[in-house]
C-alpha cells in the first residue's frame, strides 16, 4: 500500500500496557470455539479481540459493514456493565470478541485489534520468547473457559497473544465474505522476525517473488502459510500484526465509513501481490484492513 497521511498511522499502533492490562484483570473470557477440536495447532492465528473504548459505536459500525452481530457471552466477567465483553459472530460463527478498553481505566487511547496465535505449550513458548530477544508484557495466565493465555512483543516490538486453549483450536475453514482472511506482520527486520517466530512457534519462512512489488514472505506451518510478513510500510510508526478481512468491494465498504462514525487511512488500491486492499480505522481508531480475495472474480 503507498503511504498517505500520517495521522492514519496511528489507528494500528498497538499499546502493550493495554494489552497486558487486559490480561490482568480477573476475568474469565469465553472459549474461542462452539466446536472444539482437542488440537492446538502451534503458530496457526487463531483469533482475534478487539479492545474500543467505544462499544456501541463499535457494534453499529461493525455490524453496519459488515453484517456482524455482538453476543453477551452471559458470564460474569468481573468488567462490569453490558459491554465487557463480547463475542462478534459472522453468519452464526464466532470470528472475535470485543472488550470494553474503558474499563482498563487507561488515560491513552488503548483502542487496538489483537492478533492471537495457538500454541500447545505455553510455558514452552514463553521462555523461547525470552530466548529470542522478545518481551513477555504479561506471564500467561489461566482463564478457566478460554484457557492459558500471554501477551509479548516480538524482537522488534510488534505485540500480539498466545494461547494454549483448553479445548483445543477452532476447526480450520476457509474465510467467507466479511470475515478474517490474513493476518500480515509488518516489522523493520523480516529476517530478525522470521526468525523469532521460527523460534516461539516453529513457524517457516519463504520468499516470494511478486513482480513489481515490494519484497514479500510467508511464515508457515510446513507448507501452509499462516501470516505474511513484510518491510514495515511506515518506518516512523511501531512494528504491528495487520489484520484483513475479506470483502467484494473496498471502494463500497470505505464510501460507508465515515458515515458510521470511521475514517479511511489508507484509501483502496490495487496489491502487487494481488487484489485490491484499504485501511479503515473504527470509531475508537483500532485499524482493520480490507482485502479482496481472490484476486479475480470468483
Amino acid at each position: 500500500m503507498k503511504k498517505t497521511a500520517s495521522g492514519g498511522i496511528a489507528g494500528i499502533a498497538l499499546c502493550a500496557v493495554a494489552l497486558a492490562a487486559c490480561t490482568t484483570l480477573d476475568i474469565d473470557l469465553p472459549a474461542i470455539s462452539e466446536e472444539p477440536t482437542g488440537v492446538r495447532e502451534t503458530g496457526r492465528v487463531v483469533w482475534h479481540d478487539l479492545l474500543t473504548t467505544t462499544p456501541e459505536a463499535s457494534r453499529r459500525f461493525y455490524g453496519e459493514l459488515f453484517g456482524w452481530t455482538f453476543e453477551d457471552p452471559g458470564i460474569a466477567l468481573g468488567f462490569g456493565g453490558s459491554d465487557a465483553y463480547r463475542l462478534i459472530r459472522h453468519e452464526g460463527r464466532l470470528i472475535g470478541g470485543m472488550v470494553d478498553a474503558r474499563t482498563l481505566n487507561r488515560d491513552e487511547n488503548v483502542s487496538q485489534w489483537i492478533t492471537v496465535i495457538s500454541v500447545a505449550d505455553i510455558s514452552a513458548a514463553t521462555a523461547a520468547v525470552e530466548a529470542a530477544g522478545g518481551d513477555v508484557l504479561t506471564r500467561p495466565i489461566s482463564l478457566p473457559t478460554r484457557g492459558t493465555m500471554g501477551v509479548y512483543a516480538d524482537s522488534d516490538g510488534a505485540i500480539f497473544a498466545l494461547l494454549e486453549a483448553r479445548d483445543g483450536d477452532p476447526p480450520a475453514r476457509e474465510a467467507r465474505r466479511n470475515d478474517f482472511l490474513w493476518d500480515e506482520l509488518w516489522t523493520r527486520d523480516v529476517a530478525g522476525a522470521a526468525a523469532f517466530y521460527r523460534r516461539v512457534v516453529g513457524l517457516g519462512y519463504e520468499n516470494r517473488d511478486v513482480s513489481g512489488a515490494a519484497e514479500y514472505h510467508l511464515l508457515l506451518r510446513g507448507a501452509e502459510p499462516q501470516a505474511g510478513i513484510m518491510q514495515h510500510p511506515f518506518p516512523e510508526a511501531r512494528p504491528v500484526w495487520a489484520n484483513y478481512l475479506r470483502v467484494d468491494d473496498p471502494g463500497a465498504v470505505a464510501d460507508r465509513v465515515e458515515a458510521l462514525g470511521g475514517r479511511v487511512a489508507i484509501p483502496p488500491q490495487e496489491r502487487p501481490t494481488g487484489g485490491v486492499a484499504a485501511l479503515i480505522l473504527g470509531p475508537s481508531g483500532a485499524g482493520i484492513a480490507l482485502q479482496t480475495w481472490p484476486p479475480e472474480e470468483d
